[in-house]
């Protein structure tokens, strides 16, 4: 028997107050209107885009040719010794196949950085057995580019035929269609260009590198189509409806943070996948959701959420939790598509444009046309041990301690606002980081998220600059041991990597928010610093 999809709603406040929200989506036929691809939904200034974004209600069917032509590429390569799956992508290219694949328990090597350590590392992996998959639905994006670049030549310098390694996933008719036709690269899968990257999770971009490292899309697509008869369905037992109604309700009551913690569904990973659907579509024009994942239902700002989030499971009810979501991972995807879509209706938004991505992007291009603003003219306001430490700070914390530095910083955190904590580092190697999260909402009692730069821009990085205002940035940077020359480009990874971060931070503090950068000057000894200053706040 199949596993069930269901949303419970076990606060019971809230729940009254979804009602009424509820009743009017069913009364309003929104979820039909949805899976018939109505472009209506959301006002007509939305119309335009939603009109070529709403294929993914129907991907559990259209997909299904894509099974075959996959299989049939991993048994080729699987013959020719080819069994190692790098994926070079970013955002919406990247997140679905990494939660995939570590459900199932493939392996898949996952390039969403611009860290030079971080990719040297997965070109230290056997090129022999290697293959690359280039995924970039634009077919411009600049990570995914440089890395193409960095693994071309390095499999011409390992006498290998760099188009014989290279598979692409793009939208038809991209920049990289052209280019792969052009290089003779071994497979392209075009993309049905009638879904946005992060509604991608059951097309081309989800399944394709998934499916090459043996996960079994296939039961994917079936769990999908399990649930697709119930989220269509304009009944108030839709799960989809009930999750927007809830979400809707929260929002309206102030709650709006969405906290989310797995409680034992069996998916791997499923909240950093959620943290971009939910931030990218919802946070613009002042308004949204601001996803908060944690490690656990027992870590900090989840059972103590507080009035202004909402706190989520990701599998069973627990202690604490005000919504609990289950189902299997494909019915997962499509439930929460859907009911983030009609949170976008719920909210008076445009669930499928990004507007604000934008603008990061083209400061560190800026950045990049300009080498001196990156040589390091701009002074650090304290050197502190093996942290320099850039921004405005109080007297007493530039000539003080790393503690003071950051007490200063935490303590202007507006009231009901919240924390971002962005490292632009590797993720593997310098994965202590992410150990700041917990400390930092422990000791500040705000909620505070955690995101590797550069993949973040591609996801909470929208509801930064256009969502509720309140956030706090802390970046860490980090010293670069060896660099990594982008082919054909006049810049390394690590100068890409610095311009993102300071091209963020630019755009972050001309919005008017507070942004403090800790550079680590030796990365071990810097971030272990930071963690224990981080340690001795007081709230």
């Amino acid at each position: 028997m199949a596993e069930r999809t269901t949303v419970d709603l076990d606060d019971a406040a809230l729940a009254e107050a979804a009602r009424p929200l509820l009743d009017r989506l069913v009364a309003d036929r929104v979820a039909s209107a949805l899976t018939a691809q109505d472009p209506t939904l959301w006002g007509a200034e939305a119309e335009p885009e939603a009109s070529i974004r709403l294929s993914w209600t129907t991907l559990h069917k259209s997909s299904r040719p894509l099974i075959g032509e996959i299989e049939a590429l991993r048994t080729e390569l699987r013959s020719e010794g080819i069994d190692r799956v790098v994926l070079a992508g970013m955002g919406g290219s990247s997140l679905a196949p990494e939660v995939i694949t570590g459900t199932e328990g493939v392996a898949l090597t996952v390039l969403d950085t611009t860290d030079a350590g971080q990719v040297a590392d997965a070109l230290e992996g056997d090129l022999e057995r290697t293959v690359l998959v280039v995924s970039s639905k634009s077919g411009t994006t600049v990570e995914t580019d440089s890395h193409r670049r960095i693994f071309a030549k390095a499999f011409t310098d390992a006498g290998i035929d760099p188009a014989r390694r290279m598979v692409v996933v793009t939208d038809p008719g991209s920049p990289l269609a052209e280019l792969a036709e052009a290089e003779g690269y071994r497979k392209v899968f075009l993309a049905d260009p009638h879904v946005g990257g992060r509604y991608s999770a059951l097309t081309a971009f989800g399944l394709v590198p998934a499916g090459l490292a043996g996960a079994d899309v296939a039961r994917l697509l079936d769990q999908a189509a399990g649930a697709a008869e119930a989220l269509s369905s304009d009944s108030p037992d839709n799960p989809a409806l009930r999750l927007a109604a809830a979400l809707g309700a929260a929002h309206e009551g102030g709650a709006e943070k969405v906290v989310l913690a797995d409680t034992g569904s069996g998916i791997a990973g499923f909240g950093d996948w959620a943290e971009q659907l939910i931030a990218e579509s919802t946070g613009k024009q002042g308004t949204g959701l601001l996803p908060v994942v944690v490690e656990s239902p027992t870590a900090p700002g989840f059972a103590d959420a507080g009035t202004d989030a909402t706190p989520v499971a990701v599998g069973p009810s627990v202690e604490g939790a005000a919504i609990a979501t289950s189902g299997p991972l494909g019915a997962q995807f499509l439930l929460w598509e859907y009911a983030v879509a009609v949170v976008g209706r719920l909210l008076g938004i445009n669930p499928f444009d990004q507007p604000d991505v934008e603008a990061a992007k083209k400061a560190a291009r800026a950045l990049l046309d300009n080498p001196q603003a990156l040589s390091g003219t701009e002074e650090p306001s304290a050197v502190i041990g093996a942290v320099e430490v850039y921004g405005p700070v109080g007297a007493t914390a530039a000539t003080g301690t790393l503690t003071q530095v950051l007490q200063e910083f935490v303590d202007g955190v507006a009231e009901g606002g919240y924390l971002a904590v962005q490292a632009y580092l590797d993720r593997l190697d310098d994965a202590s980081a992410t150990l700041l999260r917990s400390e930092l909402a422990k000791r500040s009692g705000r909620q505070t998220t955690f995101g590797w730069g550069p993949r973040f821009l591609h996801s909470t990085g929208q509801y930064h600059k256009g969502g509720h205002r309140g956030g706090s940035f802390l970046q860490i940077t980090g010293a670069v041991e060896a660099d990594l020359p982008v082919p054909g480009r006049p810049y390394t990874l690590g100068t890409l990597q610095l311009a993102q971060a300071l091209g963020d931070g630019q755009v972050l503090a001309d919005t008017g928010s507070p942004v403090l950068r800790l550079h680590l000057t030796d990365r071990a000894a810097g971030l272990a610093d930071v963690v224990r200053a981080v340690q001795e706040l007081t709230r």
